[in-house]
């Protein structure tokens, strides 16, 4: 590292100037660049002439094969920490790790064909569905069914005007109305 003193009109204390280290060269070297790839920590110091002409030959990959390349990046993107699979101890192959999560969540392995998705319905005739407990596919004489049942159950006169079951009761004829234009419609 080459050093030099040198004293500013406004300072009588000597400020240190770092010249470049490329040789033959007195600018100062306010730009800082790597040894080498083993020594990323350890820097050159160059004037700004030299440390362009030094970034344009700089390859840190400069020597290895591809092989130890591909190596390199795998490691860097753990930042060079070992990784394991997913899994029970990093040992499970697919099939245990599906069976746990069957078992998890209590599913058992269908032999039959995959049922075909049920069409997309509409939020409000899923909810009104939801309201009056049913499960598609109905047809319209099961939600008229079930509305009565509902109705009878939750009607303010028969539980001397208990807001909750009024408000049950609003819902449950809300729902009937949704469902009514839908499925009535279906029907005819």
């Amino acid at each position: 590292m080459t050093e030099f003193r040198c004293y500013f009109e406004t300072s009588d204390r000597p400020a240190r100037v770092r010249l470049c280290d490329h040789p033959d060269c007195g600018k100062p070297g306010d730009y800082r660049a790597p040894l080498s790839r083993d020594r990323l920590n350890e820097y050159y110091y160059f004037c700004l002439d030299h440390i362009r002409e030094y970034n344009k030959e700089w390859d840190f990959f400069a020597g290895l094969t591809p092989k130890e390349i591909e190596s390199y990046t795998r490691k860097a993107t753990v930042w060079e920490r070992p990784s394991w699979p997913l899994g029970q101890w990093g040992v499970c192959e697919k099939k245990l790790r599906e069976k746990a999560m069957r078992d998890i969540f209590g599913q058992e392995p269908s032999k039959e064909q995959p049922k075909e998705p049920a069409p997309p319905m509409a939020i409000a005739e899923r909810d009104a569905l939801a309201v009056l407990e049913l499960k598609p596919p109905v047809d319209y004489a099961a939600i008229k069914g079930r509305y009565r049942t509902l109705v009878k159950k939750h009607h303010p006169d028969m539980h001397g005007g208990d807001r909750e079951n009024e408000e049950k009761f609003k819902d449950i004829s809300l729902a009937f109305a949704t469902l009514r234009k839908i499925y009535a419609q279906q029907d005819e």
